[in-house]
This record gives structure tokens, sequence and C-alpha cells, in this order.
């Protein structure tokens, strides 16, 4: 049993460097992001009402067509 906890407490200091260590990378990131008046983040992009109608009405017949397909494999 001891011998667990030991190996408990390994993972535990191990877990904690590493969190310290991405602590450390995430920074370095963000600095290099910075660098020449780069940003690394994406700007959403905004559709009309008009094109999500026509994307979900897509996606709906596409579905339809899964489930058409499905259930003539159940009746066979």
């Amino acid at each position: 049993m001891t011998n667990l906890n030991n190996v408990v407490t390994s993972l535990r200091n191990e877990y904690s460097r590493l969190e310290k260590e991405m602590g450390r990378v995430g920074k370095a990131l963000d600095a290099l992001g910075h660098a020449g008046g780069k940003t690394l983040k994406r700007t959403g992009r905004t559709l009309s009402k008009d094109a999500r109608r026509r994307i979900a009405e897509a996606q709906r017949l596409r579905w339809a067509k899964v489930r058409k397909q499905a259930a003539k494999l159940v009746k066979s």
C-alpha cells in the first residue's frame, strides 16, 4: 500500500509540474501571437437569416436521406 501511495504522490507532483510548464507555454504563445501586430484569434462570421435557412434545409434533406436508407435496411 505504501508503494501505491508513493506512486500517487509522484503522479501528483508530475501533474503540478506539467501545469506550471503549460502556463509558461501559454504565455510564450501569447507573446508570439502579438508579435508583428498579428493576433491568433479568429473572428466569427455572421450569416444572414437566408443563409442559415438554406443551410438548415440542406441538412434536413441530408438527414431525411439517411433515415430513408435506414428504413430500407430495417425492412429488408
